[in-house]
């Protein structure tokens, strides 16, 4: 991550040391008592266990069949991180909701640990829908999803081959093909982008030999200076929304794998992104958020119904948890709609 700041020359800022900025209303953490949250684990269509929190409203009747909403959390995240919050929010306005581990993080199943690998991804939200559409209280018909930050990119591919998926909304979203091979603003040269390439590929001999593993990205363990590290850091490495899952190390949450980061010089989410019409596509982002380009990347190809919002005065990592920031009106108004 740092060393692709400075590469994309970003002006640099720095939060204080005690970090874990509270304000607009901060709340990764928050619990719900109008709704009950069961752990459940399913399947993928690579027989890959796939974890997640399923969230009921306490007042649906047991008979009905109701409208659900698959969450997925950041990339380099783990569903306790942001995607439980919208998840538990989102219930609380009647739906069924489904906060979801990706595939290599959290509690789902695949080896090595943190590994990229895009399509299984954006599998695990088609899987998802597997699970929630052979739910009694869920109607198959209804059901959407949303993608915070890079799973807005996962989400978004799944929704082009999977029409299950009824309504699509991200949040903060990375398009995470484009962010690696080209970084922000284009900020990174194919030169740049080749010695990366190389380094992972030299990474693989390593670990094919039963050497160390190598991560990479993420988030700085310290503070840095560097505005989006600093960002990130605030909300990963304070208790604002730290989380270490289970058998995991803290000095290694949110980063991917060295060797395998590079599949995602060869995710192209946004390429015939017009073909999930007409199907709804909402897409949010903070307007002072450094990944704001990917959502209006993908509003420009993407074919109506579409619609693009901007939250005025809020960052990228301020739509993980600031409640006071995020439009949950705009999300249950969005999925009220197209849900129904």
């Amino acid at each position: 991550m740092k060393s692709l700041l400075l590469a994309l020359g970003l002006l640099v800022t720095s939060f204080s040391s005690l970090g874990a900025d509270m304000s607009n209303g901060a709340n990764n953490f928050y619990q719900s008592e109008q709704v009950t949250v069961e752990k459940v684990t399913f399947n993928n269509q690579y027989g890959m266990a796939i974890a997640g929190n399923l969230f009921v409203p306490k007042h649906l009747a047991p008979a009905s069949k109701n409208a659900a909403i698959i969450v997925g959390h950041p990339m380099g995240a783990v569903k306790e991180q942001s995607a439980n919050l919208y998840a538990t929010k989102m219930a609380e306005q009647g739906f069924v909701t489904l906060s979801l581990d990706l595939s290599f993080w959290g509690a789902s199943a695949g080896e090595p640990r943190n590994a990229v690998l895009p399509e299984l991804y954006s599998e695990a939200f088609s899987a998802a829908v597997d699970y929630l559409g052979t739910r009694p209280i869920v109607d198959r018909e209804r059901i959407g999803v949303i993608g915070v930050c890079g799973s807005g990119s996962f989400a978004i591919a799944a929704a082009k081959i999977d029409p299950r998926l009824k309504a699509i909304a991200t949040v903060s979203m990375y398009d995470m093909g484009a962010a690696n091979r080209n970084g922000l603003k284009h900020g990174v040269t194919l030169a740049q982008r080749q010695q990366v390439m190389l380094q992972a590929a030299n990474q693989r001999y390593v670990e094919f030999q039963g050497g160390e593993t190598v991560y990479t990205g993420g988030t700085p363990l310290t503070l840095t200076g560097d505005a989006i590290g600093d960002e990130f850091y605030d909300f990963y490495r304070t208790p604002r929304g730290e989380f270490t899952p289970t058998g995991a190390s803290p000095q290694t949450t949110t980063r991917p794998t060295l060797s395998s980061n590079v599949k995602f010089m060869n995710f192209y989410p946004f390429n015939d992104i017009e073909t999930i019409s007409p199907r709804p596509l909402l897409l949010i982002a903070g307007a002072n958020a450094h990944s704001r380009e990917f959502s209006e990347d993908a509003y420009q190809r993407a074919a109506e119904p579409k619609e693009l919002v901007i939250i005025p005065n809020a960052g990228h990592v301020d739509l993980y948890d600031r409640v006071d920031l995020i439009p949950f009106a705009k999300l249950t108004t969005f999925f009220k709609s197209h849900l129904k």
